[in-house]
């Protein structure tokens, strides 16, 4: 990874700064996207080599944010060789953000979709490149429902959670399908259950049940393992539109496999986004 350009979003808590740290350590140059900016400047502190890493702080619940943040990070990087789309959250109660949208789907979905569209050219123009989401298998039983994306009727957490997660490998079949030929790859994957910070501040009585599961969880070493495989590993240079779990290729349920499905979220979310071509 010496002298490549890794930027990743959720990189200053969890696997995601676990991950920052991995690639850091192995040379290469990290580009954070952060909220917080207390952790963002401890994460910096963290991370080693020789490299100047940098960090860009944006609320990628909002719309304009994550647009702001991408045009940011494209136009101070003449090359981006690694992508990786890591900040989620999970809500207890439902929430609209600025732009109408509900707050999981914005953070855990149109994020990952926004900031890749804005930094899709850059990518494209230091191929041999990677783009890697963190899904999980949380989408098991989720469905998605066209007509509300925005869980207007009837709210869980954890199950707009798990659509939210379906929607990260939709969103990488599709992205896959549309890079071919450029020698950009699009993967996701399950980190495992991990754990994290992540489910601490949902709200409600998700909080303590999320508290009692990580009792049972892996560490956030072991979670943020697949992500620097994705990112670094010669072994899936070529590899392509893949779910992976525990560095191997897995198998997403039928509604993750759906690619018809994959093509009308895209066209929706670019609506939503306000980014139709």
């Amino acid at each position: 990874m010496n002298g490549k350009v890794v930027v990743i979003t959720g990189g200053t808590s969890g696997i995601g700064q676990v991950a920052a740290e991995k690639l850091a350590a192995m040379g290469a140059r990290i580009v954070l996207v952060a909220r917080d900016q207390q952790r963002g400047q401890a994460t910096l502190r963290r991370l080693a080599g020789p490299a100047a890493h940098s960090i860009h702080y944006a609320d990628l619940s909002l719309l304009a944010e994550m647009k702001r943040v991408a045009a940011e990070i494209a136009a101070a990087e003449p090359r981006i060789d690694v992508l990786i789309n890591n900040a989620g959250a999970m809500f207890n109660s439902r929430q609209l953000t600025a732009d109408g949208l509900e707050r999981t789907f914005a953070v855990n979905h149109m994020a990952y979709y926004v900031v890749t569209q804005g930094l899709r050219e850059r990518l494209i123009a230091s191929a041999p490149a990677r783009i890697v989401s963190t899904s999980s298998d949380a989408h098991k039983g989720a469905k998605l429902d066209f007509n509300d994306l925005q869980s207007a009727n009837g709210y869980s957490g954890f199950s707009v959670y798990g659509r939210s997660k379906l929607c990260n490998i939709l969103f990488t079949r599709e992205l896959a399908r549309q890079l071919e030929g450029t020698n950009v790859t699009a993967n996701c994957l399950h980190p495992g259950f991990v754990a994290t910070r992540f489910g601490d501040q949902s709200g409600g009585l998700l909080a303590p049940a999320m508290g009692f599961a990580k009792l049972f969880a892996i560490s956030p070493e072991k979670g943020a393992d697949t992500i620097v495989y994705l990112a670094s590993s010669e072994a899936v240079d070529k590899v392509t539109g893949q779910y992976f779990y525990q560095r191997r290729p897995a198998t997403p349920t039928p509604e993750g496999q759906d690619d018809a499905a994959a093509r009308r979220l895209w066209q929706e979310t670019a609506k939503l986004a306000g980014q139709e071509r």
